[in-house]
């Protein structure tokens, strides 16, 4: 941190810095409110802070020497620059999101493949009888009545054997998906 008479050396070589550092220091807290009440954005009304400091200090002389309320300037001239920007956007039409001819990058199958390959070995693990009726209901896209009379058993048998070959496949998935966690340490 530079010492006070680095600071005040530097002062002297920028004119007008003292008088934008006082009028931060004293006006800064309510310019940054009345600015946030203006643009209900603090990020936009800390830039409109600092674009009014920035005239400020290019009217130095104005603002020492001249007659009325610094506080008063000092509002309107945030006032005027937040409505400036307000008729600027207004102005500029909006945009519109346009489609980037760019090709769509080829996708690796790897996962799925070896999803399918996983699913495959569970489903070999289950029974004949429970493995049929999950080839016909998730497979072959059958319902519990079509299932029921391609296989010749009740539909509340297939609703049973689902529920337990589903149970078998989830343990058999979940062992499976634990050991590959285990083996990855």
């Amino acid at each position: 941190m530079p010492s006070r008479k680095a600071r005040r050396a530097r002062a002297e070589q920028v004119p007008g810095e003292d008088l934008i550092r006082t009028l931060y220091e004293e006006h800064g807290r309510s310019l940054l409110a009345y600015a946030i009440r203006l643009t209900n954005d603090r990020a936009a009304a800390e830039d409109v802070v600092q674009e009014t400091l920035l005239r400020a200090w290019k009217h130095a002389d104005d603002l020492e020497h001249g007659i009325g309320s610094v506080r008063g300037w000092l509002l309107t001239v945030a006032r005027n620059i937040i409505t400036d920007r307000a008729r600027a956007r207004a102005v500029r039409p909006t945009e519109v999101n346009q489609t980037v001819d760019i090709p769509t990058p080829a996708r690796d199958h790897a996962d799925e493949v070896v999803d399918t390959i996983t699913v495959l070995g569970a489903i070999e693990q289950l029974t004949p009888e429970h493995r049929a009726v999950i080839v016909e209901l998730y497979y072959r896209g059958h319902t519990v009545n079509e299932t029921a009379a391609a296989l010749q058993i009740a539909p509340g048998t297939v609703k049973s054997r689902t529920y337990h070959a589903v149970r078998a496949l989830r343990t058999a998935l979940g062992a499976k998906a634990k050991g590959a966690k285990g083996g990855a340490r």
